[in-house]
């Protein structure tokens, strides 16, 4: 099971990959949205901002978001671990309800260029 450091330092890759994109992926991540992400399996809540092409995260709650995000997302740290690592398909693991994201239809439109 990935620790909480672990799934920290992933949400850090992935926005390094985002800010480090080009063309239409990086013209999607340049949004400036809440954004949760729920770890199911360690009960633990990173909280923070997508602005200016990176995932800034400003706090990690115990327990699920006290407050609805923009952007939330739900996975087990193992499964964000093995996304941010190329391991697991994004397509995939929401196709399979092992990720669950949940924004606005035009974010979700949005979203979808980095996916």
């Amino acid at each position: 099971m990935a620790t909480i450091d672990e799934c920290r330092a992933a949400l850090e890759r992935l926005s390094d990959h985002m800010q480090g994109a080009a063309g239409h992926v990086r013209a999607a991540a340049a949004m400036d949205r809440s954004v949760s992400c729920h770890v199911t399996d360690l009960d633990v809540t990173f909280v923070g901002r997508l602005t200016d092409g990176r995932i800034e995260v400003d706090e990690t709650l115990q327990g699920p978001p006290p407050e609805k995000a923009q952007i939330r997302l739900a996975m087990t740290g193992d499964d964000l671990v093995a996304m941010v690592g190329g391991e697991l398909h994004f397509a995939k693991a929401w196709g399979s309800n092992r990720v669950r994201l949940e924004a606005s239809l035009l974010d979700l439109f949005r979203l979808r260029k980095l996916l």
